[in-house]
């Protein structure tokens, strides 16, 4: 009777909150059908309208203006929590900065992992941290439920999530921390990974997942690994997460890391990351940037391609549709079997469909994307378990 995913998206919510039971049963029992209504796409534009579909409370949030609190707060969550997914809904999917509409997104992350991983609901904590939110349209909106402050500034994150990480650990010792889309993921990473038991799935989890498929896609391409080269549409924190497990991949097949390196060019909104182009690079970018383009400030995607002849392209950009049928086409000029891996979410801002990719490529590819449960084809073919391959979800952009 629910005629939208969205409102179909709230019933679950609400049969989550009022039966708990049943919801993990017909969860657990109908995974890849309602997995797009509980977790992407569907998730996105319940972020999206956060505030306008609220119906009751679930998880914690906690603000800025908490500092110096963090531990009595969390002495009042009643159960013994295992692990909790923590976001500031700065960077949610590919849609931008959403403040606490963040929420939905560890709320669906801990319900995956219960339905499929069978960790126990109350053993898991959504949590959203109100960090404010440069979001001025949120900020305006009289609905909008978090502090109508811009961000706070890099320095007070820092001293902000020092004390938090301090105050899960104390209260759970032992707890699981994931963090989730945060718009820059790297310094938490650095700062607690060998401190904390925590980890960040977009840099990590997505890097991971799509390694798996890289993998695969590698083996099927018939290329030796060391002759394999890699362009990515995009350079953000997903991107060069992604990029990073890759090198690791390469220098496990025998590459030193500066080989493994080189294998990738990096295009951000500027063009060509190089050490020439001009511009302050961020410092997540510099591990990638090129000094190999003899002055050229290449900017078309295309001219790239043409360019480096890769074996591989990757979409981390949440620019949907820029693998445009000539890009495509290009890539299966080059290569037999080019691998295609438009990754970014939701749906709306994939580089490129699968229909797209093997129409432009004779059907040649080797594909895999973003969407909920894609599975690795090879040849116009949907590769299934029982043929020697397996499914993966690739969630993150």
């Amino acid at each position: 009777m629910k005629p939208t995913p969205l409102e179909k998206f709230q019933y679950l919510s609400i049969l989550r909150h009022s039966d708990v039971h049943l919801f993990y049963r017909l969860l657990a029992e109908n995974i890849k059908d309602l997995t797009p209504l509980i977790y992407t796409p569907t998730v996105g534009e319940a972020c999206q309208k956060w505030h306008e579909i609220y119906t009751q409370p679930e998880g914690m949030y906690i603000s800025y203006s908490d500092r110096g609190n963090l531990h009595s707060i969390l002495a009042n969550w009643p159960h013994n929590v295992e692990i909790t997914v923590v976001t500031d809904g700065s960077r949610i999917l590919g849609l931008g900065d959403l403040g606490v509409g963040g929420m939905g997104i560890p709320i669906g992350k801990l319900a995956l992992y219960t339905a499929c991983a069978g960790i126990r609901p109350d053993a898991t904590l959504p949590l959203t941290v109100d960090l404010g939110t440069n979001n001025q349209k949120l900020r305006e909106d009289p609905l909008y439920q978090g502090s109508r402050r811009e961000k706070i500034t890099a320095d007070e994150e820092r001293e902000f999530l020092d004390e938090l990480m301090a105050a899960l650990t104390e209260r759970w010792p032992g707890i699981v921390i994931q963090f989730e889309d945060w718009k820059n993921p790297f310094p938490s990473l650095e700062r607690y990974k060998d401190t904390y038991t925590m980890f960040n799935d977009d840099i990590q989890g997505t890097g991971a997942v799509i390694l798996g498929g890289f993998i695969k896609a590698v083996k099927e391409s018939g290329i030796p690994v060391k002759d394999h080269k890699a362009v990515f549409l995009g350079a953000g924190s997903a991107g060069v997460g992604v990029a990073k497990q890759l090198v690791e991949f390469f220098m496990n097949e025998g590459l030193t890391e500066d080989e493994a390196r080189r294998k990738f060019w990096l295009v951000d909104s500027r063009g060509l990351v190089t050490n020439d182009r001009g511009d302050k690079l961020a410092e997540h970018k510099i591990y990638f940037s090129r000094d190999d383009n003899n002055g050229k400030q290449v900017q078309s995607l295309k001219r790239l391609i043409e360019w480096v002849e890769p074996t591989i392209l990757m979409g981390l950009s949440t620019i949907g549709g820029a693998f445009t049928p000539d890009i495509l086409q290009t890539m299966a000029k080059i290569n037999k079997h080019p691998v295609i891996f438009p990754l970014s979410n939701p749906s709306s801002k994939s580089e490129c469909t699968f229909q797209e990719a093997v129409d432009n490529t004779e059907g040649r590819c080797l594909f895999a994307s973003g969407s909920p449960f894609p599975s690795l084809v090879h040849d116009g073919k949907l590769l299934t378990p029982g043929q020697g391959t397996f499914e993966f979800d690739f969630h993150k952009e």
